[in-house]
């Protein structure tokens, strides 16, 4: 991944023309950035912030052309990351043009945030797009007419055909050469406007990098960053102050705040807009059921079902290609790379070492990535698609408050019962890092499908199932207390949800195939380095005999506190590599220890052990391919900072449940 300072600075200086491709995340606009990239594409981040911008080239009639992909987003302000990156990278980029893409089955809705670029003073062209669902649902609209009130060029689009695509960057180039006459017609209410003036014309007298109707927008909207920048000014403080004063005007006259107003403006004027160009808008059959999925008599047991569905697919269709893929690495890979290791490097510590590294390293990023990751990315897709995932989001955005969250946390939730990597990927749709962070630490707890095996396999075969179910109810009730407590403790709150009826519709398997990879592509990227390398360290350690050293300065918390075996402890360290291994190398380490009688468990941990030993390996440190992940989605310090609480939470409710269950004799 480039900075995004560098990889905005490279596309301007190897590109003729530069265009910003702007829109909410459900209008197609990464449909639209595929088609006419071919997703050949890098990623950048702002420093400090998480949200992408996808950045990439296409050649038109001998024009090389850079298009920045921006954040989906509902608007241009800074309350939430999205929005902040969306805004910066228009302003740093200073593109030759924007291309907004507008829902022709929701306008009004659309038409906000087209209302700020044109503020902005940006070439703008739109994109009508969705025009294909507008005509099911009989949506006329009049794009000249709209053309003329916005003062930009509307093209009808449809981005899953490809329709329309051509002329659109036609016009983007017309657009950015001023072949376009553009002439924006945006206007407010009378007293509105007058106040506006005033202090437009102020501010008109000074550089701030920015157009003085934007300028006077953003401060009277108290965006925190230009009230910073423009105090800073040698005259900042009476230019503040004239904002002031024209804030309380504006206040008075209308008996509510300046923003608000302000806001309340935009969607008025959208909504004029859209009711001149559209006329009245008739319920389609795809409002029905977005109401039957929004109502908690329907919804709900429509969720459930759709979460098992997702929940089975990873968890059981995950563990069989998981197994069927592990075993024919092992019947015909693994021989070949431990053959061409060994015949290098010979059969001693360093050449042990690397098929650590490059035999069970990669198979272990490998059997978490296709059969989990890729699954998930497809499940998710697929949803994005037909267009429900704003009815999981609406329907569960009261419950996901409590632990500051909103409704979109909910899909990645529950997809980390499959395996946490791409339900930590997936809390990309939220849009603050506090909300990621909350969101990713939960998602850590929840047990995954690797987790579940040792649940299963140590607790419920040789202890019992009822016992194995107490663990998931204190893993519920620990996920609960954490979001909870998380939400109290960190700074901010939840951002809200922006919710609008995105009709539902047939997904389409070529788009949701792209989709799929250009996500898995990611994952591949960041974990499989980061995998293999810790795939290194842990065989060397084993390799070397340093691995059983470890065992003596973990006696106190493993055997004292926890009252476990020091072997146990050992394959909690080897379990970061794969969490399924700590029960597989429980029982080797043990055959080395005991003898082949200790394949049978009870042999040498009692019931309270073993109890005590899967939950601590279900609380404690991820996976080294989640922790990859955590690393790259929100930073080494958040990350280190998730790993270190999850260590003593599992340390801390481990010992405790020993001397519960031993002070009543539960076990």
């Amino acid at each position: 991944m480039l900075s995004c300072h560098g990889a905005l600075k490279e596309i301007k200086g190897n590109t003729d023309l530069v265009f910003v491709l702007a829109g909410n995340p459900n209008v197609g606009k990464s449909s639209i950035f595929n088609r006419l990239t071919g997703m050949g594409v890098v990623t950048a981040n702002y420093p400090g912030k998480t949200v992408e911008l996808n950045i990439a080239t296409t050649m038109f009639k001998d024009l090389r052309i850079g298009i920045i992909d921006l954040p989906g987003s509902y608007a241009l302000g800074a309350v939430s990351e999205d929005q902040w990156v969306a805004r910066r990278a228009v302003l740093d980029t200073n593109p030759d043009a924007a291309i907004m893409i507008l829902d022709a089955t929701n306008l009004a809705r659309n038409l906000y945030m087209t209302l700020q670029f044109i503020e902005l003073g940006i070439p703008i062209v739109a994109a009508l797009n969705l025009i294909d669902e507008a005509e099911k649902r009989k949506i006329v609209t009049d794009t000249e007419k709209l053309s003329e009130l916005l003062g930009i060029p509307v093209v009808p689009t449809i981005a899953t055909t490809g329709q329309g695509l051509d002329e659109l960057i036609q016009k983007a180039v017309e657009v950015a050469g001023k072949k376009y006459d553009i002439r924006y017609n945006v206007r407010y209410g009378t007293d509105i406007e007058t106040n506006l003036r005033k202090l437009e014309d102020l501010l008109s007298r000074y550089d701030f990098g920015i157009s003085p109707r934007a300028l006077t927008l953003l401060l009277l909207e108290e965006d925190p960053e230009f009230i910073e920048l423009v105090g800073k000014h040698a005259e900042g403080n009476f230019l503040i102050g004239e904002v002031k004063k024209i804030s309380m005007d504006i206040q008075k006259k209308h008996g509510e705040k300046t923003p608000i107003r302000i806001a309340r403006e935009r969607h008025g004027l959208a909504g004029t807009i859209s009711s001149q160009v559209q006329g009245d808008v008739t319920p389609a059959a795809s409002d029905k059921i977005w109401a039957y999925t929004t109502s908690p008599f329907t919804g709900i047991p429509l969720l459930l079902g759709v979460l098992a569905i997702i929940f089975g697919f990873l968890f059981y269709g995950g563990n069989i290609l998981s197994t069927l893929f592990s075993d024919l690495w092992a019947a015909y890979l693994s021989p070949l790379i431990d053959g061409a290791i060994f015949a290098v490097f010979g059969s001693g510590h360093i050449g042990k070492t690397l098929v650590w590294g490059f035999d069970a390293g990669i198979l272990a990023a490998l059997a978490v990535g296709i059969p989990y990751v890729l699954t998930f990315y497809f499940l998710l897709a697929f949803l994005e698609d037909t267009g429900y995932l704003n009815s999981v989001a609406f329907l569960t955005d009261r419950l996901m408050h409590k632990f500051g969250l909103h409704g979109r946390a909910i899909i990645p939730l529950v997809a980390g019962a499959g395996c946490n990597v791409p339900a930590i990927i997936g809390t990309r749709v939220l849009t603050t890092m506090r909300e990621r962070t909350i969101a990713s630490t939960l998602i850590t707890l929840i047990p995954c499908s690797a987790r579940t095996a040792v649940i299963l396999g140590a607790v419920s075969l040789f202890v019992g199932w009822k016992p194995a179910v107490v663990i998931y109810i204190i893993i519920l009730g620990l996920v609960f207390f954490v979001g909870v407590g998380l939400n109290k403790v960190m700074p901010g709150s939840s951002s809200g949800l922006v919710m609008e009826m995105f009709p539902f519709r047939a997904p389409i398997i070529s788009n949701i195939l792209k989709k799929t990879w250009y996500r898995f592509k990611d994952f591949v990227f960041v974990a499989f380095p980061i995998v293999v390398i810790g795939s290194l360290v842990l065989g060397a350690l084993y390799e070397t005999g340093y691995l059983w050293k470890l065992a003596e300065p973990l006696a106190p918390v493993v055997e004292d506190w926890l009252g476990l075996p020091p072997v146990a402890g050992l394959t909690l360290i080897f379990a970061v590599l794969r969490k399924e291994l700590a029960l597989q190398l429980l029982v080797t380490f043990a055959v080395v220890q005991y003898g082949g009688g200790a394949s049978n468990l009870l042999l040498f941990m009692s019931p309270t052990q073993l109890f005590v030993y899967a939950l601590v390996n279900t609380i404690y440190i991820p996976c080294v391919a989640t922790i990859a992940v955590l690393g790259r989605e929100l930073g080494w310090k958040r990350a280190i900072g998730i790993m270190a609480f999850t260590i003593a939470l599992a340390i801390i409710i481990g010992g405790l449940a020993l001397r519960i269950i031993q002070y009543f004799n539960l076990l």
